[in-house]
């Protein structure tokens, strides 16, 4: 049955006499006119799912009845419960008196109590589909609350049935008298008023405390009262109000929400799972899509396969296609022998095939290839779908430089969010202990990302700087180039130190004047300092370098590209490449001699001056360029004064 005949719960009724008396703004109880949202908008459907907190009301949206109304039935005292509602329509009581006399009418002991829970267990109160729509909620890791205006004892056995922690419920408590002889409660005196849902406004209370106590960031109440409507009603409240009409439809609740269901099922299928797609099979994406693979099969958020795009899929390892590979053993012998993908893990050689019906865009391909593959998707992917992207380096086209997050945005219009750590594939592959940062535009859409890429050996950090970690993850490859050199000319740690230091400098300052908003503190991120301790480790730019080097010292020098063959298995050097292009912005504009390790690396690395004048980026004097045409020679900067240090300060 359904609470009152009026189809109104005790505490509705109390509400609805409080509006009519002038004690709650009639505000709360809707009735604006405006047609109900059945249908959810974009922007609710996209609050529903990224929600990180759902507030439930107990009676006639969790359970098919109101529990007070039910306890009174139980009681046989339904009939003056009823008029006691009624009666309070003149105003003459606020809420917490109202309820005072109802559980006054009602006058259980604890066995009562006890025998109705008996006579009436969760599991044959529950409305249709709430046990499955809580539980898919608890997958996607949201955290559940139960709000109510009824009472704990009520209340409690049904939050056990539906696996919602004790300090996740909200309900009156009642108060009882002891026997002094038997040390045991008897009578019922009345309930807790320290509980905030004892008074108007109570659900609002509750959740201006949930937020104070946990970081959420979305809130979303769900109910089917005023009580429930009103949740949403202040700035302390929840974010969004849904509507549940599952056992009684109440108007001005249908009026005033902006969304209205009558079906839990509704609300969980709404939950889409997300499709999750991976843009590029080089070395790391294919140490990365082990972790996307694992954690779409523990949340419900996703789908359970991973698309992968792979670009050289004809071509033939071990007479096989690399293609055939990754879809039979799982494995890409060419980027990252050994390691084991995911056995759900469905690779395409069609780039568009794989993107067009992702929810999660994941690229992670060489940069300079990222302008040509976001031009073939124009216009071919969701318009919903989020972005994110795990490239390092930036376009510098006529318009000046552009990073791969603007890319996307501007070529695709999506959202997107950036991964940057120190990290090598190879010990990613190994699942040796990692770290990296999520740089988003909200947290929420950072959190998103953590869900797919956070394990027990990746641990991921959400940052609100996606223009100094894009920019660290580019630069830093710069700065590997030269401890590669470093590392090359045999000399030790102090002057890979020196190095190190100056290159952060140079970073930090090149970022910030692209970038005025850039954060001092993403630079000492696991995006900053550790991804550039890591790539001069032990990266692939420091490595080539190095050999590179070395090869020059024998006398017997080596190309870019035939090192790459060697080294890099074919692929593109991203060290070189960026150089380049952060030498032709700082060459427009002048910057040549602000920047002077950026600007010898550069002069190094295409063969202007030779790799010993790497120690002596500050220095003029004394450097000899080995092409005597070249009439770039402002490109080093002057000498500085003896009293200063040959290494410039932070800026």
């Amino acid at each position: 049955m359904s609470a009152h005949p009026t189809g109104r719960s005790a505490a509705d009724e109390a509400l609805l006499a409080l509006a009519s008396s002038g004690q709650v703004p009639q505000e709360y109880l809707g009735g604006s006119g405006v047609a109900p949202n059945t249908e959810a908008s974009e922007h609710v459907l996209q609050t529903w799912r990224t929600a990180d907190c759902v507030c439930f009301d107990v009676g006639c949206t969790i359970t098919r009845a109101d529990g007070l109304d039910l306890l009174a039935e139980f009681m046989g005292v339904k009939d003056e419960v009823f008029a006691l509602t009624q009666q309070a329509k003149d105003g003459t009581m606020n809420l917490s008196e109202t309820l005072e006399e109802v559980l006054r009418i009602i006058n259980c002991t604890p066995d009562d109590v006890r025998r109705f829970v008996q006579q009436h267990p969760p599991e044959k109160r529950l409305t249709k589909g709430i046990v499955n729509l809580i539980k898919t909620l608890q997958k996607r890791g949201v955290a559940v609350y139960m709000i109510s205006g009824g009472f704990r004892e009520d209340i409690m056995p049904i939050a056990k049935y539906l696996g919602v922690p004790r300090e996740n419920v909200f309900a009156n408590r009642m108060n009882w008298q002891w026997d002094d002889e038997t040390g045991q409660p008897t009578r019922l005196s009345g309930f807790d008023e320290s509980q905030p849902t004892a008074f108007n406004m109570g659900k609002i209370r509750a959740i201006s405390k949930i937020r104070e106590d946990h970081p959420y960031n979305t809130v979303v109440m769900i109910g089917d009262g005023i009580t429930d409507l009103e949740a949403v009603r202040s700035s302390e409240g929840a974010d969004l109000f849904i509507g549940y009409g599952g056992v009684v439809e109440r108007s001005a609740v249908k009026e005033a929400a902006e969304w209205f269901v009558y079906d839990h099922d509704d609300l969980t299928r709404a939950l889409k799972q997300s499709r999750v797609a991976m843009v590029g099979s080089s070395a790391l994406a294919c140490a990365m899509v082990p972790m996307l693979c694992h954690n779409v099969l523990q949340d419900e958020q996703f789908d359970n396969t991973v698309m992968m795009w792979v670009h050289d899929a004809a071509h033939v390892h071990e007479g096989r296609t690399i293609l055939d590979i990754i879809n039979q053993d799982h494995q890409n012998p060419k980027e990252l022998p050994g390691v084991h993908l995911g056995d759900n893990l469905v690779a395409s050689g069609n780039l568009e095939e794989v993107a067009k019906d992702a929810d999660v865009l994941v690229f992670c391909a060489p940069h300079e290839s990222m302008h040509s593959i976001t031009r073939r998707l124009m216009g071919k992917v969701k318009r919903d779908a989020i972005a994110i992207s795990l490239v390092k380096g930036m376009r510098v086209g006529r318009d000046g430089p552009q990073l791969i997050s603007q890319m996307i945005r501007k070529n695709l219009n999506l959202d997107c969010s950036v991964l940057i750590g120190g990290n090598v594939a190879s010990d990613l592959g190994n699942k040796e202990l990692s770290e990296a940062v999520i740089a988003s535009s909200s947290r929420e859409m950072g959190a998103v990302f953590r869900k797919l890429f956070q394990t027990s050996y990746f641990y991921v950090d959400i940052l609100q700087d996606v223009a100094g970690a894009e920019m660290c993850g580019t630069l830093k490859n710069i700065v590997a180039l030269a401890v590669g050199i470093v590392d090359g000319l045999d000399y030790g740690c102090n002057a890979k130190a020196v190095v190190m230091r100056q290159g952060l400098t140079e970073m930090r300052k090149f970022a910030k004047t692209l970038y005025p908003n850039v954060r001092n503190e993403t630079f000492f991120e696991s995006c900053g300092l550790g991804d550039l301790i890591t790539t001069c480790l032990g990266g692939r730019n420091h490595a080539t370098a190095e050999a590179w080097t070395r090869a020059w010292k024998s006398g017997a020098p080596k190309t870019w590209t035939k090192l790459e063959e060697e080294i890099l298995g074919g692929q593109r050097l991203q060290g070189v490449a960026t150089s380049n292009e952060v030498q032709e912005v700082m060459r427009v504009r002048g910057w040549e001699s602000t920047y002077p390790l950026f600007s010898t690396v550069n002069r190094i690395i295409n063969g202007r001056v030779e790799p010993s004048q790497i120690l002596h980026f500050c220095q003029a004097n004394g450097i000899q360029t080995t092409n005597e045409d070249d009439d770039d020679t402002t490109i080093i900067p002057a000498a500085r004064a003896p009293r200063q240090s040959p290494i410039p300060n932070p800026v």
